[in-house]
């Protein structure tokens, strides 16, 4: 089916304006996710990249749990990544992961929550499940954050991201439904708050054909009349390089902008395509903005007096990427037609993606616009198209909240270079370059 027919048969939900809300902070979204979670009435569903078993982590599944024993009737699920949930962290010592605390929940309450693994391909490292929404009774709390400490600011280090709430019956029951239809029901999702799992391999041809299932999977619902006191917000879903609508959306908006383009990525590596159309864009008197995290803002850092990780050595790989860019750009940055803005904050990191098209189309995703998340993860996004500029004052108070803490850069010759980098990290990038490495790590991280 030709895209153009795909987005004419998506879902499109009429929301009054005061129905979204926009929240500015780690901490803000820990205590209204907890609040919601604890005055639910009818259902929570939890899709994350992970839940963690760490003090933040314990705190929202402790909140879920006391919720589903205060009514048993409630409609409790959690969605994570299969993969990521059975092991460690990065670098650390091998673990059973989280999947442990969630059968340590089960054995402990009188009604369980169950924790589905959605496995999206056979390994981690070829496609995760990215999807972000939690809908709560007839909200949608939408946000790139997972659930650890980091990310909802429990201790004294934050991951910011952005966060936004929409209250829609119509819309909170079209992701439920995706939930429930699309992923919980294939044999390939697992509850992880059971200790007989299968093992990954057993289940290798039944996870094979449920991405063939997600790539042909959409958003249900009724395309809603959307009046001029109103804002459409379009639900969408995308894996794989085939047939995908978000991929597809967020290309069409860069080539339709007419003056402003606000791009957000934590990882500073665009697809070709997406290079590509904001070229195109500059050249065609579009200001472009950039709005990516210092290299010391990445979740990938390691400070130089910490122990070294190979790891490590990507947010160094992502500046370089950036200079590269700014370089080759350097005269639409001296002419204001291209801003790129650093966002850094004392020890914080930068999680934040998204799209802004001439202040009246926005996409909130929890796409991070590099190669990894165009190719192999399941990613989604709604669409908020604002023609009337009726929530032109929140979103601009979002990016004033954001670019508190940016720099502009003026010059590529403010970013270093690989000889201003600590000495293991020069000789990691070297051999990785030398060896042509790079080219294969920018596609799948």
């Amino acid at each position: 089916m030709p895209i153009r027919n795909l987005f004419g048969s998506l879902p499109t939900f009429a929301v009054e304006p005061d129905q979204f809300q926009v929240l500015q902070s780690a901490l803000s979204f820990r205590e209204y996710l907890l609040e919601a979670i604890h005055n639910a009435t009818s259902r929570i569903y939890l899709v994350a990249l992970y839940l963690e078993n760490d003090e933040a982590g314990r705190e929202v599944l402790t909140a879920a749990y006391e919720a589903k024993q205060r009514n048993p009737e409630l409609d409790i699920i959690i969605c994570v990544d299969w993969h990521r949930a059975q092991r460690g962290l990065i670098g650390a010592e091998k673990a059973k992961g989280n999947a442990a605390m969630y059968q340590a929940f089960a054995e402990k309450y009188e009604h369980a929550i169950p924790v589905y693994g959605v496995p999206v391909r056979n390994r981690e490292v070829f496609g995760v499940l990215h999807l972000k929404g939690f809908v709560i009774d007839d909200a949608v709390i939408y946000s790139g954050a997972s659930l650890n400490n980091v990310y909802l600011h429990y201790q004294d280090r934050y991951r910011f991201d952005r966060y936004h709430v929409i209250q829609n019956p119509s819309l909170a029951d079209s992701m439920a439904g995706f939930i429930r239809k699309e992923m919980i029901q294939n044999p390939a999702v697992n509850n992880l708050a059971e200790t007989d799992l299968p093992s990954t391999k057993e289940l290798k041809s039944t996870i094979r054909q449920f991405r063939i299932s997600l790539g042909k999977s959409s958003y249900s619902g009724e395309k809603q009349v959307v009046g001029d006191h109103q804002v459409a917000v379009t639900p969408m879903v995308g894996v794989g390089k085939r047939n995908n609508v978000l991929n597809q959306k967020i290309t069409a908006l860069l080539a339709d902008a007419k003056q402003e383009i606000v791009l957000c990525t934590p990882y500073f590596n665009l697809p070709k395509v997406v290079l590509r159309e904001v070229k195109r864009a500059i050249k065609r008197g579009v200001k472009v903005h950039v709005v990516v995290g210092d290299k010391t803002a990445n979740d990938f850092y390691i400070a130089p007096d910490q122990p070294f990780k190979a790891i490590g050595g990507l947010p160094y790989l992502y500046e370089m990427n950036l200079r590269k860019f700014a370089r080759a750009n350097e005269s639409h940055i001296a002419s204001g037609g291209l801003s790129i803005h650093l966002w850094k904050h004392d020890n914080n990191s930068y999680h934040l993606k998204g799209l802004w098209v001439d202040r009246r189309t926005m996409l909130l995703t929890g796409n991070n616009v590099n190669p990894r998340a165009w190719a192999l993860d399941l990613e989604n996004g709604l669409l908020i198209e604002d023609p009337n500029q009726h929530l032109l004052a929140k979103f601009t108070a979002e990016f004033d909240n954001i670019h508190k803490y940016t720099q502009r850069i003026s010059s590529y010759s403010q970013l270093e270079t690989i000889h201003d980098y600590p000495v293991k990290i020069q000789r990691l990038l070297k051999k990785v370059i030398r060896t042509r490495a790079d080219r294969l790590l920018k596609r799948i991280l």
